[in-house]
């Protein structure tokens, strides 16, 4: 695709402070979008914000509704629209089901199917009223295979892969699709910090994880890169794409090829 092929489209980007979210963002950029980067972690995301053409920063907190609600506020207030949403913020939590806390589940949860929810409900209407939009959700091999040990995050990623697959559905007569992409490990710091927790579970070395546990089940035994999938996202966007809705969209070096 060319890199202006998406000139004057308004992101609004999830977790966008580093990992996928913060890639998802630079390549929309290249491509003259103008984005919303929406995260926790302020000084990142601001900093990140300053780098790209055309970028704001709005913090927010996914668990909280307010929050949600004030972001889609302050996002639609600056841009006038939003035309693409990308579903990205998440947390790991590496427990046994009969060791994890009951606040972490209802926290994972929140973050990772709740927020994508209400955010969606909140941006659709605008999509619908101009007969076009894109909503990415940033799912995982997890949406469509379990590991051990990850309850909530496994629990959260196949129901977004469910909201995935309703919204296309309702979505499909206005003019917008909705489509999961689905990777294996990709090198985040969220996967950078779940290496201590896999270790102990799995009595192993650290520097053992990435090939003992992250990397065993794919054909290709290495971890992505969060440009690739930006880059996925960036052509499920396109014009070239606009017939592929509801979809759970693979790149996980061959891991659901068995």
């Amino acid at each position: 695709m060319a890199m202006t092929d998406l000139e004057g489209k308004v992101a609004l980007v999830t977790g966008a402070a580093s990992g996928i979210g913060l890639a998802i963002a630079r390549d929309f950029a290249a491509r003259g979008a103008h984005v919303v980067l929406s995260d926790i972690d302020v000084e990142h995301g601001e900093a990140a914000a300053s780098e790209l053409a055309g970028a704001r920063f709005l913090a927010a907190d996914m668990s909280q509704g307010e929050d949600i609600e004030r972001l889609v506020a302050e996002a639609l207030q600056a841009e006038e629209r939003v035309d693409i949403l990308v579903n990205n913020a998440g947390i790991q939590h590496v427990a046994p089901i009969t060791e994890f806390a009951a606040e972490k589940w209802r926290l994972i949860i929140d973050i990772m199917l709740t927020a994508p929810f209400l955010l969606t409900k909140a941006l659709l209407p605008g999509m619908y009223e101009r007969r076009w939009g894109r909503v990415i959700n940033i799912c995982s091999v997890h949406s469509l295979r379990a590991s051990a040990y990850k309850s909530a995050y496994v629990s959260a990623k196949h129901g977004l892969l469910g909201l995935t697959r309703v919204t296309a559905l309702e979505a499909a007569e206005y003019g917008v699709t909705c489509n999961a992409i689905c990777p294996s490990y990709v090198r985040t710091p969220l996967v950078e910090k779940q290496i201590v927790d896999q270790a102990r579970i799995h009595n192993i070395p650290e520097d053992e994880v990435v090939e003992k546990v992250m990397a065993v089940e794919g054909a290709i035994k290495r971890l992505l890169e969060p440009e690739e999938v930006a880059g996925f996202v960036a052509f499920l966007c396109s014009d070239g794409a606009s017939g592929i809705t509801g979809s759970a969209q693979t790149i996980d070096c061959g891991w659901t090829a068995h």
